[in-house]
């Protein structure tokens, strides 16, 4: 039986915008992974089986990862077709924002949502919300934006309307923002959630094939480049930091995805508590930051490099290169070597292997 979270108030809310609505646009952050791209498709489907108009408008392209995802190919990247994409926000009379705390996270799309006159409601899950919305839905302790979403279906009594090309997005992104319900997963119904979505016949296989298990060949050799040559371990630090520069990103002939996975791969060391990966951009460093136990790994991103997240998936950035941001992580790391060693030891008291 899945447990009755979310507040009645925002359910009875949502229920006559959705109602009343006739043109609805989805959007989500930029750079969007599988749990932004699958609830706002989740919810394009849901939608459009309740006879209501509904078009997904991403920041900028999704990943190819996500190509194999129903709807995929209808997405908007704004950064593409700004003037479209702006006359779809112009044309809408709701507006749904999932995954994102801050409009900042839009990127050039936020003048556009910001400025529209439609109503607005924003899904998420991350700590801290920021944005001004008709109706902010905000539940940090979910283990993803899909789970909220389908905990918000079957609270609207719409799981009616939830089709097989529904099921497959809110799956894919509780799949890739769980590692596979392995973190983040603070409800255990997260497991009752998945049984309906995979009675409604989704391939779960499918999915980790195509979002975890696949790559190009040449993201498949710079994952490979980056975990020889760019993998450093700090053993007293219990932390691991893989990083890759402008250069090497051009080498392997880098696109949006390929990276995906390499700070998670960092963290199978043993004894590694947090993980880092490191991307240089043109104008600025990328951070992914990953841990184990309870070690609030966001903690790092938030306090010095303008970011946050979950307690053990974070990211956040650094202007100036890749080298001066290697320096900055190394520098501040004493500071949360106690914390480190406290999850260390309560791992190790719940029978996990460190050395």
């Amino acid at each position: 039986m899945i447990d009755k979270l979310l507040n009645e108030r925002e359910v009875k809310h949502l229920q006559p915008l959705l109602k009343g609505c006739r043109n609805v646009v989805l959007t989500c952050h930029v750079r969007p992974d599988g749990d932004a791209v699958g609830s706002t498709l989740g919810l394009l489907h849901l939608l459009q089986s309740m006879g209501i108009k509904a078009r997904v408008i991403t920041p900028d392209q999704p990943p190819r990862s996500l190509e194999f995802l129903p709807g995929f190919s209808d997405i908007v990247p704004y950064a593409r077709y700004s003037d479209y994409g702006s006359r779809l926000v112009d044309e809408a009379d709701l507006i749904i924002g999932c995954d994102f705390n801050q409009l900042s996270r839009l990127s050039d799309l936020e003048p556009a949502i910001a400025s529209a006159k439609a109503k607005k409601v924003i899904i998420d899950h991350h700590e801290h919300p920021d944005v001004a919305a008709d109706l902010l839905i905000s539940y940090p302790d979910m283990s993803s934006t899909c789970e909220l979403v389908f905990r918000l279906i079957a609270a609207m009594g719409y799981f009616e309307f939830v089709s097989f090309e529904s099921a497959t997005c809110l799956c894919t992104g509780i799949i890739t923002d769980t590692r596979n319900l392995s973190v983040n997963c603070q409800h255990l119904d997260i497991y009752e959630i998945m049984l309906e979505l995979l009675r409604m016949g989704v391939n779960k296989s499918l999915i980790l094939k195509e979002t975890m298990d696949t790559k190009s060949e040449d993201a498949l050799k710079l994952t490979s480049f980056a975990l020889c040559e760019r993998l450093t371990v700090y053993k007293n630090h219990h932390a691991a930091v893989v990083w890759l520069g402008k250069e090497d990103l051009s080498r392997y002939k880098y696109e949006k995805g390929d990276t995906e996975g390499l700070v998670n791969q960092a963290l199978e060391l043993r004894g590694v508590i947090y993980a880092v990966f490191m991307r240089e951009d043109e104008d600025m460093v990328k951070l992914s930051m990953r841990s184990i136990g309870d070690f609030a790994v966001n903690r790092i991103c938030i306090d010095h490099f303008d970011g946050g997240g979950h307690l053990q998936a974070a990211g956040g950035q650094f202007k100036g290169s890749v080298q001066e941001c290697l320096k900055k992580l190394e520098s501040v790391m004493p500071e949360y070597d106690d914390e480190v060693r406290k999850a260390a030891d309560r791992l190790i008291a719940q029978g996990y292997v460190l050395k």
